[in-house]
């Protein structure tokens, strides 16, 4: 397996982090995104940390929703400025060197003052995030997820990061389809602490609808081509989920995601 490649979590939230870590040792997969809501289950941290103890797995990244039970406008910024900061401390002890957040949804708020609103939750969380070696990450996500996030586009996106100060994760799913990727992966790569792969199904209409690269039609080897071009040097993390990986079956449709990514990555010179 191509040491670039990572698998994320939420193709098997329906079975204990542990499962998921020893799953990841198996079929050889070297870095993994693992979900702070599923560490936060009774037993399920223990579980975890005595799995990536006897495991070769990595855990890589740590997923973290920001005013998920609300959104910016109804939540409580102490309140999710002290869970970012608990996460921070989860992502340390588990060696995992960044953290990627969905930002809360706007509620009625415009854009530019939710920013702000998500800005302010994290600025306390800076310096303790820089001591402790993680880097705190924001996503581009589908806007059909427009209730629990405020970037749909690359530039959005960019833009979330810069005025909070932090860093970007790029998912490729929500950005493939725009234009002047390249000029964007350029200026937004050295920001880049994370890339997220998958493939879409042309005519697929439910969402999520990822499928396991090779099986659709982004342009996955143009894709990463033009991000290692443009100097990205970190992972390549599998997000699958939706009917498609449902119906093969996670644990199958991972592996041959993982393959598929390796095979992809040797041939470009990753």
């Amino acid at each position: 397996m191509h040491r670039r490649v990572s698998l994320h979590q939420v193709a098997m939230l329906g079975e204990p982090t542990a499962a998921f870590i020893a799953h990841c040792s198996a079929i050889g997969v070297p870095h993994m995104t693992l979900a702070a809501p599923m560490l936060a289950q009774p037993g399920d941290l223990d579980g975890a940390r005595a799995a990536l103890a006897a495991g070769s797995a990595r855990c890589h990244t740590v997923n973290h929703p920001v005013a998920m039970g609300s959104d910016l406008e109804r939540a409580s910024p102490e309140a999710e400025t002290a869970a970012l900061l608990g996460a921070i401390d989860l992502a340390a002890s588990l060696g995992a060197p960044n953290i990627y957040m969905v930002s809360g949804g706007r509620g009625s708020l415009l854009w530019e003052a939710a920013a702000e609103r998500f800005a302010a939750i994290i600025a306390p969380c800076l310096q303790p995030a820089r001591e402790k070696g993680v880097r705190l990450l924001v996503e581009t996500a589908s806007d059909f997820n427009v209730d629990i996030h405020l970037a749909h586009t690359l530039d959005d996106t960019a833009l979330l990061a810069e005025i909070a100060g932090i860093e970007v994760c790029i998912e490729l799913a929500a950005c493939w389809f725009e234009a002047g990727l390249r000029d964007k992966f350029r200026r937004i790569v050295p920001r880049a602490g994370l890339v997220q792969v998958c493939d879409y199904v042309a005519g697929d209409r439910t969402a999520p609808c990822r499928a396991v690269p090779g099986d659709g039609m982004i342009p996955n080897a143009w894709l990463l081509g033009e991000l290692l071009d443009a100097g990205y040097a970190g992972v390549f993390d599998l997000e699958l989920l939706g009917p498609r990986i449902a119906a093969e079956g996670p644990r199958e449709a991972t592996r041959r995601a993982a393959e598929a990514l390796s095979h992809l990555l040797d041939k470009l010179g990753a």
